[in-house]
């Protein structure tokens, strides 16, 4: 081989063309075997030339969490599901009959938080990397790692979404240290102020509002929407002279945010001139023989209502009128309509008939105001019976706006109006509804969800019709459920007309149910103090 180095682009070009077509000055006789130790001298010696790089400074020590350690078994199981949620997932809608543990983890940090544990420093990095894969893990995961899976953050770039919320990777400082946590405000980037501002809220709303209004004039538009909108939490009287001063903001969000929240005040001055407004607007019909309530919608939206948060200009496809009626009515007190009507119930008003087919935008908007005031007298009202039909009920067939008139009732009466939901219309229209129900499901909800998976198993159709349902039951039942669901995992006999193996994969379904609720059950056990 020649003494001479041969220019690493020849080498390149020769090997890429071929050395028949290309040879290099490194060929000799020998040509492909020269070239190819040329190419090995060529990168030994690029090798030994380059120079070592400056040392990084060390990190810090990793601050002290002073949480309890989690119980052995209770970190074998971690490390299990943790391991596990990057496992493949049956195809063709097929997920046999193992429990899925990915769909566990959030119920097993859930659990793990209540308790206080800390988590185990070696299974940081897979939590985090956990996080990081599923924005919907974050916040329980990232309060489980605690001040030290913040500090390992810091030191790889994949992980600088946990990063967001705290100071530099360092602990939020605490929200009872006000010298900290106005230095912070005031030079901390705009996502640690907004974590900051909600921490500050949920502790003191008062101190909350001190900071923001502090600042406020210099706050850029978008930064002001988010703050505002921290608002929510705590929401009280005190917040309305900051609210009625924001309505005048420069930001039409931020009005709109303004407006949104003064409505859910039923005693401010926002609330009593949409009141007027709306009162003007809904009235009972006195031409007609009996009760019924009349609708004028509003002829012009002016600059007040404006003022106010009514937008102008509708969507597409909607009138003017009904848009601007709507509005008013949503950001209306509700305790404004017995007044109106007689001293009427709320249940009573909204079984009057609605004068010239102005009742489902005068209904819809009784809903949104409904969930807006978390008003449940008005939302047992517009929801109804349970056995009645949605497209047939008082207020709303949108099972979406169903679903957030039941979160304003108590877990026990809402899981009682979807078990009674779910015996009259089965569970194809029962999805949405089930998602705001309290976990675990009481029994008459468990026990209605199941007789109708077993009514639709009877009927021959394949379960992959009710996977979501059957997910829901398996992270939602009692686990102590469990026993007495062990008949259906067997495989019955296949009624005429059904699917071809259709019993067999609903056994197969029911096992991975049963399954995954004694595995929750054992997860739960060994999350015990007393299983250290």
């Amino acid at each position: 081989m020649s003494s001479k180095t041969t220019p690493w682009e020849e080498l390149v070009t020769s090997a890429l063309l071929g050395t028949d077509r290309r040879p290099s000055s490194a060929d000799g006789d020998r040509g492909p075997v020269a070239l190819l130790d040329a190419a090995a001298l060529h990168t030994v010696r690029h090798r030994a030339g380059l120079l070592p790089a400056p040392a990084a400074a060390r990190p810090g020590t990793a601050p002290a969490d002073l949480r309890p350690p989690l119980p052995p078994a209770a970190r074998r199981r971690l490390a299990q599901l943790l391991a596990d949620r990057s496992a493949p997932s049956g195809a063709g809608g097929r997920r046999g009959a193992a429990p899925d543990l990915t769909e566990l983890i959030p119920q097993w940090l859930a659990t793990a938080g209540l308790h206080g544990y800390r988590a185990p420093e070696a299974l940081l990095p897979a939590l985090l990397d956990a996080a990081r894969a599923r924005t919907d893990l974050r916040p329980q995961a990232l309060a489980f790692a605690g001040p030290r899976g913040l500090w390992l953050a810091r030191l790889n770039p994949d992980w600088k979404f946990a990063l967001r919320g705290s100071s530099g990777g360092a602990p939020r400082p605490e929200v009872t240290d006000p010298e900290a946590v106005r230095r912070l405000w005031e030079e901390g980037l705009f996502a640690e102020r907004v974590a900051l501002l909600g921490a500050v809220r949920a502790h003191d709303p008062g101190s909350a509002l001190a900071l923001l209004t502090g600042t406020w004039p210099t706050e850029r538009a978008e930064d002001r929407l988010m703050f505002v909108d921290s608002l929510r939490t705590g929401l009280s009287g005190a917040d309305e002279p900051f609210l009625e001063q924001a309505l005048s903001d420069r930001s039409r969000n931020v009005r709109a945010t303004a407006a949104e929240l003064l409505s859910a005040l039923p005693e401010s001055a926002l609330a009593g001139r949409m009141a007027a407004r709306a009162a003007s607007c809904v009235n009972p019909d006195l031409t007609a023989s009996s009760a019924s309530i009349a609708v004028e919608a509003p002829h012009e939206c002016d600059a007040e209502m404006q003022r106010d948060g009514v937008v102008a200009t509708p969507p597409s496809g909607r009138g003017e009128r009904s848009w601007w009626l709507g509005q008013l009515v949503e950001s209306t007190p509700l305790s404004t309509w017995p007044a109106q009507f007689g001293g009427r119930t709320a249940q009573e008003i909204v079984a009057l008939p609605v004068a010239d087919g102005w009742g489902e935008e005068l209904h819809a908007a009784w809903c949104r105001a409904a969930v807006r005031q978390r008003d449940p007298e008005w939302a047992r009202a517009l929801l109804g019976a349970p056995s009645v039909p949605p497209s047939n009920g008082p207020g709303t067939a949108s099972l979406a706006e169903r679903s957030k008139l039941l979160a304003t009732l108590p877990g026990t009466e809402r899981a009682a109006w979807v078990a009674d939901f779910i015996a009259a219309h089965g569970l194809s229209e029962a999805f949405q509804l089930l998602g705001v129900c309290t976990v675990p499901w009481a029994e008459p909800l468990g026990r209605s969800v199941v007789d109708a998976l077993d009514i639709a198993r009877d009927a021959g159709s394949y379960p992959w019709s009710f996977s979501g349902v059957m997910g829901l039951a398996e992270r939602c039942l009692n686990p102590a459920e469990a026993d007495r669901l062990e008949v259906l995992t067997t495989t019955p006999d296949e009624p005429e007309g059904a699917s071809p193996g259709a019993a067999g994969y609903w056994s197969e379904a029911f096992q991975r149910l049963v399954s995954t609720l004694r595995l929750r059950a054992a997860m739960e056990a060994e999350l015990l103090p007393e299983a250290a």
